[in-house]
């Protein structure tokens, strides 16, 4: 066996029409295969999906309605009941410090996330938590527990 023998497997490939390449090939003629006028048969022609024609596009006949604002401030909110998890599995240290990029480390947030710690569940771990927010009653279930809770910014 040398490269001279190799071939693709039978059935990977596909038969490509070759147009304009004369009567005699059967793709050939005047219109190669493309019918007889219009956009689509000229050299060159490709047209976006999204394109209808001329007509009022659909994203632009559809109703727009509702305010987004460009300010908004997106947190990934992590429950205290996931920072006792954490504390419990070993992922962070008892007594340690738990910043955004400690809780990036431990799979927990993304690289530019925002962090607001939520007061759901409970926690025993007393963890000096900083992030970027905190709810008033996980603020509070921090500091119960021996904890300290610091904003960043």
């Amino acid at each position: 066996m040398d490269l001279s023998n190799l071939k693709p497997a039978k059935g990977s490939t596909k038969k490509k029409k070759r147009i304009g390449r004369g009567v005699g090939s059967g793709y050939g003629g005047h219109s190669s295969t493309k019918g007889n006028k219009g956009q689509k048969s000229r050299a060159g022609a490709s047209i976006p999906v999204w394109f209808e024609g001329g007509q009022m596009p659909l994203q632009r006949r559809v109703p727009k309605y509702g305010f987004v604002n460009p300010f908004r401030v997106e947190y990934r909110p992590i429950n205290v009941s996931r920072l006792q998890e954490l504390a419990t599995s070993g992922a962070i240290d008892a007594g340690a410090e738990v910043t955004p990029a400690v809780l990036i480390e431990a799979g927990v947030l993304g690289k530019n996330d925002l962090v607001k710690i939520l007061g759901t569940g409970s926690i025993e771990a007393g963890l000096q938590v900083s992030a970027h927010a905190f709810s008033a009653s996980a603020k509070e279930k921090i500091e119960s527990a021996g904890g300290q809770a610091t904003i960043i910014k």
